[in-house]
């Protein structure tokens, strides 16, 4: 077996950027997780097989049947929107939403989605999400927030650093890191949102 394979095998397809917070630590202690957007479970293999509780939801039936093959009956799996999640609040200790919230398709969606995710989050619980951003492409886009299309064609709901930190502000979050941002080549820029909320 190839070192690539055995790292497949091992961790599935997962977001590089998440694979970064579990090296770090950050899921030490944390076991119930809530992959919202779900897709067919690219983050999940690592979890399932370190006997984390797994929870997830993904509006599409075919993301939704992959994912329950997947899990099997190790886990939670719905069908349904990130702004409507089916959990209790601060039931969750850690929410995964990697490439789902610039599907939102305006900034009241935007808000409620998130509102969604912070609300399902236990205190100290950690939250990650990554998402669209005009960050590091000011000059290549409108000088606003909102669903616009992207120099690569794409069509995205883009915030801004003023709007993440917004956010984590008025859901009792603090960030774990600094907010970062990849430009990919000036087409896109994807940013990483890494936070927790507050336990006071």
């Amino acid at each position: 077996m190839t070192p690539s394979q055995e790292l497949r095998q091992q961790f599935g397809d997962i977001d590089i950027y998440l694979f970064d917070q579990l090296l770090r630590g950050r899921f030490d202690g944390r076991k119930r997780i809530l992959d919202a957007g779900c897709g067919a479970g690219r983050n999940l293999p690592f979890f399932l097989a370190h006997e984390f509780e797994v929870c997830a939801i993904d509006r599409d039936p075919a993301a939704v049947a992959s994912v329950r093959t997947l899990i099997g009956n190790r886990g939670d799996v719905r069908q349904g929107g990130v702004e409507a999640l089916p959990w209790e609040p601060a039931s969750m200790d850690v929410v995964i939403c990697s490439a789902v919230l610039h599907f939102a398709h305006d900034e009241p969606h935007f808000d409620a989605m998130t509102a969604e995710l912070w609300r399902v989050l236990r205190p100290g619980g950690l939250f990650f999400a990554r998402l669209a951003s005009s960050i590091g492409l000011e000059g290549a886009l409108p000088a606003v927030r909102g669903r616009m299309q992207l120099p690569d064609g794409s069509q995205r709901f883009v915030v801004d650093e003023q709007k993440i930190l917004a956010a984590t502000a008025l859901h009792g979050g603090s960030l774990l890191d600094p907010i970062k941002t990849t430009n990919v080549q000036n087409q896109r820029a994807m940013t990483t949102w890494v936070a927790h909320a507050r336990t006071t």
